[in-house]
């Protein structure tokens, strides 16, 4: 991205020009990693602008350029001192084996940095996307003639536990409660947290309850803008994946916690630079929020909700896991469920239906032994 020069806009879309810059940005991303990249890569670069999610685009290009490094310092593969130098009559010699041993080594590495060793560890779930990231590059440039084998069927499979195969992750109704008296009075909160808290509650509280409600994915929520909001139709829209735009109604409950907020506890316009005036949710410093701010935010107040450390907190997509369960535990449709959280399968749906709430504890309460035990003295 061009340093030190403004950007100027010009939207004739119906997207917001938050929405429009953030494609941007991640656009202008991904083209810092291309162009690090060897030349014989750019029919590729070309399928990804055409066939993925800009945000599945960009990291598929970062974990292909950590492979390029991994072969220029790990391997002797190449003879480069740079991923552009690359040649590809090198990378036609790449065999499924040294595709293995990278998704091998991504396991668990370290970086020496200036002053520390930092070690990286990465789960299967993480290691199954480097591996997709690798494939569809080498499908790719054998289609286009460019590599003289497809080795991807020689690639390892990794053991990713299917979804119905995965605990739910998800707040139950007394725990969500104990959260949100924590968010409105401050119980839980350490000393310094508080300081902090007395001047975001209202709008730590409006985050909350917006994820509580509606399931909505991290993104969707950071770029919620104050125009987004029509409260005398009692409605807000959303900006989904795959450019989708989404209408939704408010209820009473998120009505209250966000006008309660824009109202009396965010900064007026006149106090906020221009690209950050119709931004809903702003940092101290009068700033839209970052995506790693919301996730610390949540993180903090569903530990209090646990009774857990802050670490081990839940993240937004939990809460959006959180609504979908108590959705369906209130007896709505599964189909409904569907449309509101914008899953494009049912199936995905279903597995929160699956999922009944306190079902565990249910099933234990009628078994408890010691209690019988000393009854029975």
């Amino acid at each position: 991205m061009a340093q030190g020069k403004n950007i100027k806009l010009h939207n004739k879309s119906n997207k917001p020009d938050n929405v429009v810059l953030k494609e941007h940005q991640i656009e202008e991303k991904c083209k810092e990693i291309e162009v690090l990249l060897p030349n014989f890569m750019r029919g590729f670069f070309s399928y990804l602008r055409g066939n993925v999610l800009p945000r599945t685009r960009y990291e598929y290009l970062r974990d292909i350029i950590f492979f390029c490094r991994y072969l220029i310092s790990e391997t002797g593969l190449t003879e480069a001192d740079s991923p552009k130098e690359i040649k590809l009559a090198e990378f036609d010699r790449i065999k499924a084996v040294d595709v293995n041993m990278f998704i091998d080594y991504c396991r668990k590495y370290s970086v020496e940095e200036e002053n520390q060793i930092v070690v990286y560890e990465n789960g299967n779930k993480t290691l199954a996307r480097k591996k997709s990231s690798l494939s569809v590059l080498f499908k790719q440039l054998y289609r286009d003639d460019l590599l003289s084998k497809n080795i991807t069927d020689g690639f390892d499979p990794i053991r990713v536990p299917k979804a119905g195969e995965r605990e739910i992750k998800a707040l139950q109704d007394d725990e969500v409660m104990i959260m949100l008296d924590a968010v409105s009075s401050g119980t839980g909160l350490t000393p310094k947290e508080k300081s902090f808290w007395e001047k975001t509650k209202k709008r730590d509280k409006a985050i909350l309850v917006l994820f509580l409600t509606y399931g909505l994915r991290l993104f969707e929520l950071q770029q919620l803008n104050v125009s987004s909001f029509n409260f005398s139709r009692g409605e807000f829209k959303i900006y989904r994946k795959r450019d989708k735009e989404a209408v939704m109604p408010l209820n009473i409950s998120a009505t209250e916690v966000v006008l309660d907020y824009i109202n009396n506890e965010r900064k007026d316009d006149s106090e906020l630079a221009e690209e950050h005036r119709d931004a809903l949710f702003l940092s101290l410093q009068g700033k839209r929020m970052t995506e790693r701010q919301i996730r610390e935010l949540v993180k903090k107040y569903t530990s209090i909700g646990l009774g857990s450390s802050r670490k081990e907190g839940y993240s937004p997509h939990k809460l959006r896991a959180t609504a979908a369960t108590s959705l369906i535990g209130r007896g709505n449709s599964i189909y409904d469920v569907q449309e509101l959280l914008d899953h494009e399968q049912v199936t995905t749906t279903q597995l929160y239906a699956a999922h009944k709430m306190n079902v565990k504890r249910d099933l234990v309460k009628d078994m408890e032994w010691e209690v019988e035990r000393k009854e029975n003295k």
